[in-house]
This record gives C-alpha cells, structure tokens and sequence, in this order.
C-alpha cells in the first residue's frame, strides 16, 4: 500500500491508474445472497450544515430516542434488512472527541444500539460522508482537505467505525455534490478536482477496504464526468445512483433528470454493482416503487444487489410521519419485488 504523501504526488501523474494499489482495482465483488433493502437513518445531520435551509450547523445531539426505535422496529416489521446509520458527529470517538457534538453518543453506547438493532433482524452499516460540500461534521478538519492531518483523522474515523461495527460488509463514504454550484452560498468552499479527487478516493477506499469492509458511495460524480468515471472507479466500490422522481419514461424526460436516470443503465452496462436510490423527502410517494420496477427491468439479478430509501430529514419527531411513511413505501416495494422478481 502506497504511503499518504506517495499518494499525493502521484495525483499530479497523468495516469493515475497505474499507482493505484492492486487491491482497488480488483474486480467485481461476489453479491450478498439476498438484496439489500435498506433505509438511510442520521444520527448526525451535520452533513447538510453548509446548507442555510437546513438550519446551518448543530451543535447538540438531537434524534428522538422514541422514534429512532419506532423506526427501526418498523423496518424490521416491513421485511427490510439494513440500515445505513449516518454516524458522523454524533458519536464521541475514542479517536477524535473533538468533533463530537455536545451529548453525542459513546462508542460504548452506539455498541449497545448495534446489538439491539441485530437482535431485531437488520444489518447496521456505518455511514461517514467526506464529501467536502457534506463534511462540516469534521469541523477543523475539514478546512484541512488533502493534507497528511486530514489523511490521519480519516483514517482513524474509519478504523474507530469499522471496529465498533465489528467489520460491516459495506461502508458508505457519501463523497456526493463536490462541487461550485453545491457550495455556492456557503461561506468557505473548498472542492477538489481532477486527479486530486481521485487521490483522496482512493486512500479513503484502501482504507475501507483495509478494514475488511467494502466501500460504498454515491454516484453522481458520474452524472457530470463520465469518461473520468469509467476510467478510474473500482468495480469494488457498490455504485448508489440516486434519483428522487418518479418518471422513467426517456421519450417524456428533460435533462438532467434524463442524465440521473441514464446512469443506472450506463453503471449497468459498464459492469456495476448497485444499490440504487430513492426518496420521499420531497413529498413524491411513488418514487421507490417506480425505482424498484425500472431497475429490476433493466439490472440484472447478479449486479442488483438491492434498493436503498431515504429520507433526508433529522431523526426527530417533526418529521416521524416522513420517516414513517418513507419505510411503508419501502417495505410495499419490496412486496411488489418478492412477488414479480426472484429475492
């Protein structure tokens, strides 16, 4: 494995695939034996914190222990399986408590929820998104992008989390929506470009994948450079193409809602596993339903390997009829899925 600052100055190479450590470059990983039918729940909200709509950044450890449970009993009751934890802030890491939010959960603490989430049937994975629009969370650190301190604390973040998950499958890294236009209202921007971004990928994946879990992202850089995509990212990293709408129909879509829906056949044809995408925060019902009869059509079984529902909101009770909702339409979508489709 190459050494941080190795990995820097190999950014500035014009082919950077050819210093990319065997590991990553590996081919496609065998499916889980069943799908993945999973609900994105946050601890942290603290992604969206560069976004003034959502109430900037939070200080305080605010999801509703009431309707965490409810949530997560409700997935289970509705046949889900996973449940992607955005854990960020929220938790007071042995390695970096300085990120922590006031109140935020102890290792010892986020242990006993995995337990209790185990106990009810469903597969907790661990969520840190770096991307640098969504990354507030790492409050002084995050003005610290590529630099061998920042390398540090991503890598002692993801080690902590592997550990305390006790090795996931799967580890989500977000690294969505680095870009101006994402970050144009915020008062510090910071994107990476080029073969700087894929730099930081990379060691942020090898260290993943070092911990024996395998890496999982957002696609969307994919919507906007597609040639650099295909190119460069792993057939090991599980691809979550997102798209909030309900329309399907390429004779009726206008971009770039035709861009985003495109991408699951284009991941598709160029090899890809995926999860793809939904929500409801935008008070659209029919958008999971739709996800799941588009790309059960149009992915085969062998790189399907599951759906994945959003919400979008904090985990507090403003929201419980959202969150709720958004699990019913999931756990409907799988029914249509077991009765039309091999599970």
């Amino acid at each position: 494995m190459n050494t941080r600052r190795e990995f820097i100055r190999q950014a500035t190479a014009a082919s950077i695939l050819a210093t990319i450590p065997g590991s990553l470059i590996a081919g496609r990983v065998a499916p889980p034996p069943s799908k993945v039918w999973a609900g994105l729940l946050h601890l942290s909200f603290n992604f969206a914190a560069g976004i003034a709509k959502y109430g900037g950044l939070r200080e305080e450890f605010e999801p509703n222990e009431a309707l965490w449970n409810d949530a997560l009993r409700k997935m289970a009751d509705s046949g889900m399986n996973v449940v992607l934890i955005n854990l960020d802030d929220s938790v007071r890491w042995n390695s970096h408590p300085e990120i922590a939010v006031r109140n935020a959960w102890t290792p010892e603490r986020l242990r006993e929820e995995l337990a209790k989430i185990r106990k009810l049937g469903l597969e907790p994975i661990p969520m840190l998104n770096f991307s640098s629009t969504h990354d507030a969370w790492m409050k002084e650190y995050s003005r610290m992008l590529s630099t061998d301190k920042y390398y540090n604390v991503c890598k002692d973040l993801i080690a902590e989390a592997i550990d305390i998950f006790d090795k996931p499958r799967f580890f989500h890294l977000g690294l969505d929506e680095e870009t101006e236009q994402h970050q144009r209202h915020f008062d510090y921007t910071v994107i990476r470009k080029n073969d700087l971004w894929w730099a930081d990928f990379y060691f942020i994946i090898g260290e993943v994948m070092k911990g024996g879990a395998r890496p999982w992202i957002w696609s969307d850089y994919v919507w906007h450079n597609p040639e650099t995509f295909y190119k460069k990212m792993p057939k090991s990293v599980i691809q979550s193409n997102w798209y909030y709408q309900d329309q399907f129909d390429f004779k009726t879509l206008t971009e770039p809602k035709k861009t985003y829906v495109n991408a699951y056949l284009e991941l598709e044809s160029h090899g890809y596993d995926q999860i793809p995408t939904s929500s409801n925060d935008q008070k659209i019902t029919t958008g999971i339903g739709n996800t799941v009869k588009f790309c059960s059509e149009h992915i085969p079984d062998a790189r399907l390997m599951g759906f994945l529902q959003t919400f979008w909101k904090p985990t507090i009770e403003e929201y419980r009829g959202l969150i709720m909702e958004g699990i019913d339409l999931m756990g409907a979508s799988k029914k249509w899925f077991d009765q039309n489709k091999k599970s």
